[in-house]
């Protein structure tokens, strides 16, 4: 643990590993079978516990709750891990929670991500790179959170839902249903109101893509025909269109929650 610095009031427990720079601040408490990547910073009053490896360089805030048991009354202590990647940012009172035996044992979050205070990430979630999650953010069990991903303040997802790449999410909104990648949900329950144009442009997406996008999203969710006609409809017409093809796919996965869709034909 050379270069390493640990705090005299800071209990790290043996067995835990400490990677190389990484700095311990005052009454934080690592658990025996945590690793701390390297250059990483627990600034202080920070409790990392259970089977949790945090990545390189990422920075937690006090108070921040890490790897302590899930919030599942079916958890009888199985070796559950969490996993959270490099350069992210946990600020004051983030709770993450480990995985469970029903939902493959794992919890993992990407790099490069920022989660603001107080928000949570619950047992059994997938949360990709670069994503972000306002103060408040509460993301269930078993959720799937895609790249570029941005959740605003108060905003909550129920377990089992998706959130695609690129998606956002409005602040104070309640997601029930899967929200496709590029796309915009507002509202309590949330309904579909677009697609994240603002995040496109910011992403550099260029102009044609997003004429693109647009187009096929209103074709999706026309009110003609089914919308299983309507993706084969779009796939055929945007075959050579990696960013449509995107969606499509998504939609064709499926998973355990509805397809989150416009309010009405203001949002197409």
């Amino acid at each position: 643990m050379s270069d390493t610095t640990i705090h005299p009031s800071a209990i790290v427990e043996p067995g835990a590993r400490v990677g190389e720079g990484a700095r311990i601040g005052p009454f934080c408490l690592v658990g025996s079978d945590v690793e701390i990547g390297r250059g990483c910073e627990l600034v202080s009053h920070v409790v990392v516990h259970g089977r949790t490896t945090v990545g390189p360089n990422t920075r937690i805030f006090p108070f921040a709750s890490i790897g302590h048991q899930p919030q599942d009354l079916k958890y009888t202590g199985e070796p559950s891990t969490l996993t959270i990647g490099a350069n992210c940012i946990l600020r004051e009172g983030v709770t993450m929670n480990p995985g469970t035996q029903g939902g493959g044992m794992v919890t993992k979050v990407g790099d490069n991500c920022a989660f603001l205070a107080n928000s949570h990430v619950g047992h059994d979630c997938i949360v990709g790179n670069n994503v972000i999650f306002s103060n408040n953010v509460m993301l269930a069990g078993h959720c799937v959170v895609g790249d570029f991903a941005i959740l605003g303040g108060g905003a909550a997802a129920i377990q089992f839902a998706r959130i695609g790449t690129h998606a956002f999410l409005g602040g104070m909104s309640g997601l029930e249903n899967d929200l496709i990648p590029y796309g915009m949900a507002l509202g309590n329950r949330a309904y579909l109101s677009g697609l994240n144009i603002i995040g496109l442009q910011r992403r550099g997406f260029s102009r044609e893509d997003i004429h693109k996008l647009r187009r096929a999203y209103r074709l999706l969710f026309a009110e003609e025909g089914t919308l299983k006609e309507r993706v084969d409809d779009v796939a055929a017409e945007y075959a050579d269109h990696s960013i449509v093809q995107e969606i499509v796919a998504y939609i064709r996965e499926g998973g355990k929650r509805s397809l989150c869709t416009p309010r009405n034909a203001n949002e197409v």
